[in-house]
């Protein structure tokens, strides 16, 4: 609170310097007024923009893990299509910068040894595979999963990801009554190639005035949910709690002083060629030490540059379900956890 009241003062000062200062006569201790608008204007800005960057830093570091995961469970990231996530990850950690990749990164101390953590934040869905001329669309499944996940989809309300933002939509079911004893009736489980999305329009020239086009990414629309005590549920949530705990250590530990080197990293494409973790070692390492959180990456990929690997996964019910839920308790644990290993000091 501090910063932000000298934040504010600072803010005032320079608006009243402002109006003290005119285009003719003398200013303050008889200096003319076009030097003194010039000097004090260029000096104090640039506080005030220092200013501006502790109120964010303290903003940030002041976020705990619980409120970092509500934002991160309500992301859509289908891997392959990360950029927007990206975006606001690098909002949130203002000391943190995206890679030609495409992930965050942030690189905290300097000399050795230099250390990884690493989430993924990609997630498996959908893209556009055909838009129907009656202006139904179909899907095409993105970074793995199969019928199970599929049958998340069913009757339930997605956003189709444009590039002017989310259009909102929802997944047909077939009608019970109209197929109540007909052969034709399919007796399996429910999957992507049953899946039709109507997004509210009747012709492909519809939705095309959407701005929906074929590939663009396709998942359930979120929204955080808790319940219980300390319960988070949503699509992912055990992955993106997961990634909640790395940014609250990242930025408890930006704000200290490490052992070392420590390399903080939000990647990309985890579910196709780990291409954003690739990236990331030939940038920062070799590393002494690797911890991998919710990433399934076979050990023959990592190679010698990683160092030891440690793995987490936060436990959770009712897994690749909308309803995939995590207890918060343990994210903050793990978020602890990852701020010892890092050697935090004050």
């Amino acid at each position: 609170m501090a910063q932000i009241t000298n934040f504010l003062h600072l803010h005032q000062f320079v608006g009243d310097l402002d109006c003290r200062t005119g285009a003719s006569g003398s200013g303050i201790l008889g200096v003319p007024k076009p030097i003194m608008v010039s000097v004090n204007r260029t000096f104090f800005r640039r506080a005030l923009a220092v200013a501006a960057y502790l109120v964010v830093a303290a903003s940030v570091s002041a976020q705990t893990t619980p409120e970092f995961a509500d934002r991160f469970v309500a992301m859509t990231a289908v891997t392959g299509y990360e950029q927007r996530m990206a975006e606001t990850l690098v909002d949130w950690l203002p000391f943190a910068d995206r890679d030609r990749a495409g992930n965050v990164v942030a690189v905290i101390g300097s000399g050795s040894p230099v250390r990884l953590a690493v989430c993924p934040m990609d997630e498996r869905g959908y893209i556009v595979g055909r838009i129907l001329d009656d202006g139904f669309l179909t899907l095409r499944r993105v970074g793995g999963g199969g019928p199970l996940f599929d049958q998340g989809l069913e009757g339930h309300r997605v956003a189709v990801w444009t590039d002017g933002g989310p259009v909102p939509g929802v997944v047909s079911i077939p009608s019970t009554h109209l197929g109540r004893g007909r052969a034709s009736q399919p007796d399996r489980p429910f999957d992507v190639d049953d899946a039709i999305i109507d997004v509210g329009a009747d012709s492909a020239a519809d939705v095309a005035a959407l701005g929906v086009r074929v590939l663009d990414a396709v998942a359930l629309a979120k929204r955080a949910h808790r319940y219980g005590e300390s319960l988070l549920a949503g699509p992912e949530a055990g992955r993106r709690a997961g990634c909640a705990a790395l940014a609250r250590a990242a930025s408890t530990v930006a704000s200290g002083e490490v052992l070392g080197t420590v390399v903080i990293a939000f990647v990309v494409e985890s579910y196709l060629r780990h291409s954003g973790l690739r990236v990331v070692a030939r940038t920062h390492g070799p590393f002494s030490a690797t911890w991998l959180i919710d990433y399934e990456v076979p050990d023959r990929a990592l190679g010698e540059d990683f160092g030891g690997v440690e793995r987490s996964r936060l436990p959770v019910r009712f897994e690749a379900t909308p309803v995939e839920t995590v207890d918060l308790v343990d994210a903050d644990a793990l978020s602890d956890r990852l701020i010892a290993w890092a050697g935090t000091q004050p």
